[in-house]
């Protein structure tokens, strides 16, 4: 892998646990995660008409995969309603690699070389041990996590494959955005319309940051699956962890336990493990 894609997929992990936080940290999560899809539809929808079509192949995935996001945009939610970011963040990023990398190796037959399997598996055991940290709402926050691990997995795989077959990576990755937005937009004004336009007024600012951290951090994932095997970027992007982390005692004053910090520091061994596949 190069370091230029190395150097991408980094700062795509940093907005997607920056634009994490913003819904842990909203009043209502479930209007927050919907003021984000919809201005991230938004973004999508004005950058759109300034680029080609993905190839007709391409269009079976995008809307496997808008099923399937709109799946985990309320996974979040609820995840985050009633459980620590801290924990159930890593839990739901952290599974889903060794999901995607025993897919994508037997099924997909891509090929993974060995300090990328001890990569895998460094940032996954790192992750995993999250779990025996307690925390708020354990239990039911446990198991909403481990169901967005596996849809986290189903569309990882599902747009690894689609946006190569697009041939046209960032407007594939609009178009999924663009449509994983309607659904949710329009639940939220069919069912909430007063409360979710006053809460749009009141927190814009914070929908703008989620908004466009969400499309960026998946546009550059989805663009450094052209150039490095799915298994690889896929488990070099769950180090968002670390910033998850990191953000969630600063900005969130979340309590992090020693094994919180212990796990993060694992998963960054793994990271530079993974680095040099």
């Amino acid at each position: 892998m190069s370091l230029d894609v190395f150097a991408v997929i980094m700062l795509g992990a940093l907005l997607h646990a920056t634009w994490n936080a913003v819904v842990k940290g909203g009043g209502d999560k479930l209007l927050t995660t919907c003021m984000i899809t919809s201005i991230a539809s938004l973004i999508a929808l004005t950058a759109l008409p300034l680029l080609p079509l993905p190839a007709r192949e391409s269009w079976p995935f995008i809307g496997a995969s808008v099923i399937l996001q709109v799946a985990y945009f309320v996974l979040v939610a609820a995840t985050y309603r009633i459980a620590d970011m801290s924990q159930t963040y890593p839990i739901m990023r952290g599974t889903a690699p060794l999901l995607v990398a025993i897919i994508s190796v037997f099924l997909l037959a891509e090929s993974l070389s060995v300090p990328a399997w001890v990569g895998i598996a460094i940032i996954s055991s790192g992750i995993l041990s999250m779990a025996v940290a307690p925390s708020a709402g354990h239990g039911k926050g446990l198991m909403l996590a481990l169901v967005n691990a596996g849809v986290i997995a189903g569309y990882t795989l599902i747009d690894g494959l689609g946006v190569r077959k697009s041939g046209a990576p960032a407007a594939y990755t609009l178009w999924i955005f663009l449509l994983t937005g309607i659904p949710l937009a329009a639940w939220a004004l069919a069912a909430r319309r007063t409360a979710f336009c006053e809460y749009c007024v009141r927190h814009w600012r914070q929908g703008v940051v989620g908004g466009l951290g969400t499309v960026a951090s998946y546009g550059l994932a989805l663009w450094a699956m052209t150039a490095a095997p799915i298994a690889t970027v896929s488990a070099l992007r769950e180090t968002s962890i670390l910033f998850g982390v990191v953000i969630s005692a600063l900005v969130l004053k979340e309590h992090l336990t020693r094994v919180r910090v212990i796990a993060a520091c694992i998963i960054a061994a793994g990271a530079m493990v993974l680095r040099l596949g």
